[in-house]
């Protein structure tokens, strides 16, 4: 079963990175907008991809790990200084985003609406 934690804001972000006790095991990374007071995200490309996203989730490896990153309401992620794009370990031009944290692999925006691009990036292990 893939382990599902979840933080919100840059500096909690880089703190939980930081602390996490990954064992090796494969750490993916999904950067979304803020969920608004009705539970839903501000950013329509993220509501989008969630369902896609949660269904090839569940095909990635036993033991692995994913990181739900809340990168702020629409004003904070609009800043062109936001720190989650000038940081060159997210370095964040659009969300959704999708990462494997510490490997190239990565899919950006729309892609992550995508579902064999969705079940490659959780089902191939490099």
């Amino acid at each position: 079963m893939v382990q599902k934690h979840t933080v919100a804001g840059y500096e909690s972000f880089l703190a939980f990175m930081r602390d996490f006790p990954s064992d090796g095991q494969i750490i993916n990374v999904l950067f979304t907008g803020a969920k608004q007071e009705n539970g839903v995200s501000w950013c329509s490309d993220c509501v989008e991809a969630t369902p896609f996203i949660e269904e090839a989730l569940a095909k990635a490896p036993e033991g692995s790990h994913f990181v739900y990153v809340d990168v702020g309401d629409r004003p904070t992620w609009k800043d062109m200084n936001n720190p989650f794009r000038k940081d060159t370990s997210t370095h964040l031009s659009v969300i959704p985003t999708l990462v494997r944290w510490k490997n190239p692999q990565r899919i950006e925006g729309e892609q992550c609406a995508k579902p064999d691009l969705l079940e490659m990036f959780f089902t191939d292990d490099d």
